[in-house]
């Protein structure tokens, strides 16, 4: 049995012509579970955005190092603070000198004397306290400040407050942030080791498709999938290889998928997945692989294919599961493991929600990214402003507009177009309102589950 039809037949109520979002998903987990990247190598912070780390980052030393001011003031003993002080109790102490930010202050402290400190200034030995300057009032050497203003300890930021040295700091199978970055940076590392960056192969395929600045031709169009793709991937940190446009040619179609299977890890194809006359993609895919076509149970983007390509040409064999392991080679022949192949369909905006809503999370997975990264994001519940009519029986994905209502739940606005090749929809929208496999209409005020783009279109 091959590889594809061992993940299918542990599916309960597997179904190719009629699969839910679920299944998709739950196939694709055990798809891309022996396909996730492991080799290491190091890479500068200023290079390192949105890469996935390869082992935890312990903290070298404490963050923030020394107890410091949290702010501009006076730092003196909180000890002096009185217990219960009436209301119009003052303190008045002697500034023995000023603590300025990266330098310890040395001067010698009397009883009932502070220092006037800087944010970030270390706190002088002794004193635990710092009263903002704004609270104070200044009559020659002496300051002067309401003793009901703060408590002892108020505004000092203790030494290791952040991060204990020795404490890890980030995960192994984390994806670097800009918040992240600058923890690493906090920590005094001038880089990270990371998994090497995922290489993704990707093309458009059509006769009938243009490529931009291309002369207009009669019932052509211009080529977005390739570009909307680009944009998906490269937003991941993916190593794109762009393989451009492929004619409805049977022979062109198998050389540009044994060329990606060659030089990438997954590939990503828009079109020719469905079962028209001209489809050749869907032929050629199962020739050199070992695939799957579904028909998956949501709207837009119900044709599907999910398989795995053989890196070498004359070895299908290994791609339709010669080895127990998806991925490993077999022993005998020394083939490389097989790329994974995701083919979407044609329409514009069914290629970006199925790559939202499936090729992401399962190239993060082979990314080597931990679990919760992922993840799908977060669905925000929202108020529809318009009723929408939904059949149970698919899920349903439909742009939408999320404004934020003072002092009520923010509201969504489907978008008037939703057909699956409008893209001026798809760019107006902030979200897609996902409307679930047993979900039936909408309301007007119903709460919906959005999901947010959140910088991933």
């Amino acid at each position: 049995m091959s590889r594809i039809a061992d993940i299918a037949s542990l599916l309960p109520g597997y179904d190719a012509d009629d699969l839910s979002v679920e299944a998709v998903h739950a196939f694709l987990l055990q798809l891309t579970a022996p396909a996730v990247v492991t080799e290491r190598e190091s890479v500068a912070l200023f290079d390192a955005l949105g890469r996935v780390l390869a082992e935890d980052i312990v903290s070298p030393i404490s963050v923030p190092p020394h107890d410091n001011s949290a702010m501009d003031g006076y730092a003196f003993d909180g000890a002096l603070l009185p217990v219960d002080a009436p209301d119009n109790a003052c303190i008045s102490l002697r500034v023995a000198g000023t603590a300025l930010a990266g330098a310890a202050w040395r001067g010698a402290l009397g009883a009932g004397d502070a220092v006037r400190i800087m944010t970030g200034a270390m706190m002088p030995a002794g004193l635990d306290t710092v009263i903002p300057q704004e609270l104070c009032q200044l009559d020659g050497d002496r300051v002067r400040f309401s003793a009901r203003v703060l408590r002892r300890g108020a505004n000092r930021r203790l030494a290791g407050e952040d991060l204990m040295q020795g404490q890890p700091a980030l995960r192994q199978g984390e994806r670097l942030s800009p918040a992240a970055l600058g923890m690493v940076a906090s920590l005094g590392l001038p880089g990270v080791t990371a998994l090497r960056r995922l290489r993704v192969a990707y093309f458009s395929t059509g006769d009938e498709i243009l490529s931009p600045g291309e002369a207009p031709r009669e019932g052509a169009v211009y080529d977005s999938n390739r570009y909307t793709v680009f944009g998906l991937l490269a937003s991941l940190g993916c190593e794109v290889i762009d393989l451009g446009l492929v004619r409805d040619d049977p022979a062109t179609l198998a050389a540009t998928l044994r060329r990606a299977a060659r030089e990438a890890d997954a590939i990503v194809t828009s079109g020719g997945v469905s079962a028209g006359a001209a489809d050749h993609t869907r032929e050629v895919m199962q020739q050199l692989g070992d695939m799957a076509f579904w028909r998956v149970a949501m709207r837009p983007g119900r044709p599907l294919a999910v398989g795995v390509i053989a890196r070498d040409a004359h070895d299908v064999r290994d791609a339709r599961g010669a080895s127990d392991t998806l991925g490993a080679p077999d022993a005998n022949e020394g083939s490389a493991p097989p790329a994974l192949l995701f083919g979407l369909p044609g329409n514009p905006v069914a290629v970006m929600v199925t790559f939202l809503a499936f090729v992401r999370p399962a190239l993060l997975r082979m990314m080597g990214c931990h679990a919760a990264a992922c993840a799908p994001p977060p669905l925000l519940r929202a108020r529809s402003t318009s009723a929408i009519r939904k059949k149970p029986g698919r899920t349903e994905y439909q742009r939408g507009l999320v404004r934020s209502v003072a002092g009520a739940p923010p509201e969504v606005t489907v978008a008037g177009n939703q057909g699956s090749g409008v893209l001026s929809s798809m760019v107006e929208a902030n979200g897609l309102v996902v409307l679930h496999h047993a979900q039936g209409n909408v309301a007007t005020g119903d709460e919906v589950d959005v999901m947010m783009f959140a910088g991933a279109v």
